[in-house]
């Protein structure tokens, strides 16, 4: 049952849950029935949950929150550097583990969710994008419902670096 919130009107502008960045509105496909509806719109809101605190454990770059977004046998991809870069995530943890956070350098958060689409109850493809430093990262996150919780399953993303200030 694809599903994810109604659209807003044509034209109208919306501040995402996670972070109030004010984005686009994006097109979404709606339930025919109440009941579907309201069930969709509990995944939806529950999948956002999920990504907010993705953007906030990348932010403050905590790997805590994070192991409590990913499952433990999720994937990192991404040949943003013309190479399949591919780690699991005991190998990406501590990647974020040694980097300055964005926080810690009081960078001002740039994250946004552009869509959320559902393939069925407990499927879920989440187009996000953020910044960190020079970078802007484009993420296609899959989610998986287990255990009673939304869970992501894959991270595959691109990343391009901004020129410096004044460059």
């Amino acid at each position: 049952m694809p599903s994810t919130t109604p659209p807003p009107a044509p034209g109208a502008a919306v501040a995402t849950a996670a972070t109030g960045v004010v984005a686009s509105p994006v097109a979404t496909a709606v339930t025919t029935s109440p009941a579907g509806a309201a069930a969709a719109g509990a995944a939806d809101a529950a999948v956002r949950r999920v990504l907010a605190a993705y953007f906030d454990g990348l932010h403050h770059g905590d790997t805590a929150v994070l192991a409590g977004v990913f499952h433990p046998e999720a994937v990192y991809a991404t040949a943003s550097e013309g190479t399949l870069l591919r780690l699991t995530m005991p190998e990406y943890f501590p990647v974020v583990a040694a980097r300055e956070p964005p926080a810690a350098r009081r960078e001002a958060r740039r994250d946004l969710v552009v869509s959320v689409e559902f393939a069925g109850p407990v499927t879920a493809l989440a187009r996000v994008e953020c910044s960190m430093g020079p970078r802007r990262y484009t993420d296609f996150l899959t989610l998986l419902l287990l255990d009673g919780r939304w869970q992501v399953i894959a991270k595959v993303f691109h990343f391009e670096t901004r020129p410096a200030e004044g460059e």
